[in-house]
C-alpha cells in the first residue's frame, strides 16, 4: 500500500509537468525552460514526499491534517513567489 502511494506521487508529478509541456506546443504564452521543469518537479515531489512522510510517521489524524496544511501553504507561497514575485525576493520570476 505504501509503495503504491509513492508511485502515485511520482506519477502525479509527471502528469502535472506534462501540462506546461503540452501547452508549450500550442501557445507562445507558456515558455518554460529546462530549469523551470526541474524546479517545479523538485517542488512538487518534495511536497508530495513530505506529505507522505507525515502520513507514515504521525498517527493522530488532526495533527496529520494540520501539518499537511502547513506543507501545502508553504508550497503555494513558494510557487506564487517563483511565478509572480509576491514578496519581491531575488528568486522571483518577475
Amino acid at each position: 500500500m505504501k509503495n503504491r502511494r509513492l508511485k502515485g506521487i511520482v506519477l502525479a508529478v509527471g502528469i502535472l509537468l506534462l501540462i506546461p509541456l503540452v501547452a508549450m506546443q500550442f501557445t507562445n504564452e507558456v515558455n518554460w525552460t529546462f530549469i523551470d521543469f526541474v524546479v517545479m518537479g523538485v517542488l512538487l515531489l518534495g511536497t508530495g514526499l513530505l506529505a507522505e512522510l507525515v502520513m507514515r510517521k504521525i498517527r493522530n489524524k488532526n495533527y496529520q491534517i494540520g501539518i499537511i496544511a502547513i506543507i501545502l501553504l508553504g508550497f503555494f507561497l513558494i510557487w506564487a513567489e517563483l511565478a509572480v514575485g509576491i514578496f519581491g525576493s531575488p528568486f522571483a520570476g518577475s
